[in-house]
């Protein structure tokens, strides 16, 4: 039977389980010159046939394979692949390269060090030298091993983001260590530096421009105030986080919502602060019998937090930005004002402690103003009844000294 040239490199590389040089097929036919023609011919054959196998070329290498539709279908009988936590290990070298050893074990932990033993043996992976750690890169067996074309890292590094995108953001966190970018309004800027929140960009999604909107597709997470979630998913397909921080239970249940993005130290130390705060201002309220009057549902939360008593004749207090979103001016004839998001302090925490204050001082002032009321009224009335009471003795008594002194007389 005539085994011809052809027939040999199709064999060769069936056989081969892995890329295969172009000197190395050379070696194995006798029309050296006509080899890499022969290998052309055959990748064209295979890309034509409806099979389940196909010839690629990665780097001057040529690997025969399972076509990416039928991998799934035969990965029961396929060699043994990478276990799961080896390959997320690989992963994130290859989306992180070049990388410190030692930043990885932070990451993944100390069972990185015999995932990075067994990767080297298998030639996915290159260490060498870098001061007390090693570099860990990956190599040309990577390439070949993943079918890739080119072992480039830039490129190594947009295919895992290919392969691991079908999986969403939780695809990215899970195999590449990638933190999702946060995307947060002014208002709740202060919350990613107290939780530590690092891959953040301030965004505009409440009156959004065209620049602005193009610039929140970038991020997979949004935090926004409560109730605007349905307008903003017109436009935008990641992750709504709705938040507030009118009281400091409010803000307790914010930092509960980002808690999974920041840092597991600052987080806790953030709670531990607003706790605190709230106890403190607590105890200020515990002893105020004034009755106050909310003018909105807003003002109404924290007089409920701060346990005030509420009463239809009690002091107004209302939000100081005047004309609410149907044209009403809630502010007019307030005795106390709360300072809204539009001219409270940047600091998240201050802005809370800052309406609480509002309330507690001006609560305060009115009590002393009506003491000081009382106190000049009483020494009003008393200087005009010391006044109108000396007229009427004097005449009294005139008139009866007149009439003593006649009667003496006579």
């Amino acid at each position: 039977m005539f085994i011809g040239d052809r027939e040999i490199i199709e064999a060769a590389l069936f056989a081969a389980g892995g890329p295969v040089d172009l000197a190395t097929l050379k070696e194995l036919v006798s029309k050296k010159k006509k080899t890499r023609a022969i290998v052309l011919s055959l990748i064209q054959e295979y890309h034509k046939r409806q099979s389940g196998l196909d010839i690629l070329e990665v780097e001057g290498k040529y690997v025969m394979q399972v076509k990416p539709e039928y991998a799934d279908q035969v990965r029961s009988v396929a060699p043994k692949e990478l276990p799961s936590p080896v390959l997320r290990t690989l992963s994130m070298i290859a989306y992180h390269q070049p990388l410190l050893q030692s930043d990885l074990v932070e990451k993944r932990g100390n069972a990185t060090y015999d995932h990075v033993k067994e990767l080297e043996a298998r030639g996915l992976i290159s260490r060498s030298p870098e001061g007390r750690s090693r570099i860990l890169a990956t190599t040309q067996g990577f390439a070949e091993y993943f079918g890739l074309k080119s072992s480039d890292p830039e490129y190594v590094k947009q295919k895992i983001i290919e392969l691991v995108s079908e999986q969403g953001q939780t695809g990215l966190d899970k195999w590449l260590g990638v933190k999702p970018t946060v995307g947060v309004t002014m208002g709740y800027l202060s919350l990613m530096f107290l939780l530590g929140i690092d891959n953040f960009k301030v965004v505009e999604p409440y009156k959004p421009t065209e620049k602005d909107i193009q610039r929140i597709k970038d991020v997979s997470k949004l935090v926004i105030s409560k109730g605007y979630g349905e307008k903003v998913a017109e436009y935008f397909n990641g992750e709504i986080i709705e938040v507030q921080a009118v009281t400091f239970d409010d803000l307790l249940g914010t930092i509960e919502k980002l808690s999974p993005l920041g840092n597991k130290d600052k987080v806790k130390a953030a709670v531990e602060k607003v706790s605190e705060l709230k106890e403190q201002y607590l105890s200020k309220t515990l002893g105020i019998t004034t009755r106050v009057k909310p003018a909105t549902d807003m003002v109404a939360r924290l007089i409920t937090d701060m346990k005030l008593n509420v009463s239809a004749g009690g002091l107004l207090v209302a939000p100081d930005y005047g004309l609410s979103s149907e044209g009403v001016d809630v502010s007019s004839g307030a005795d106390i004002l709360v300072p809204s998001h539009q001219n409270a302090v940047d600091d998240i925490v201050k802005r809370v402690c800052q309406r609480y204050d509002a309330i507690i001082n001006g609560i305060t002032n009115g009590i002393d103003n009506g003491t000081n009321n009382g106190i000049d009224n009483g020494i009003d009335n008393g200087i005009d009844n010391g006044i109108d009471n000396g007229t009427d003795n004097g005449t009294d008594n005139g008139t009866d000294n007149g009439i003593a002194e006649k009667d003496f007389k006579v």
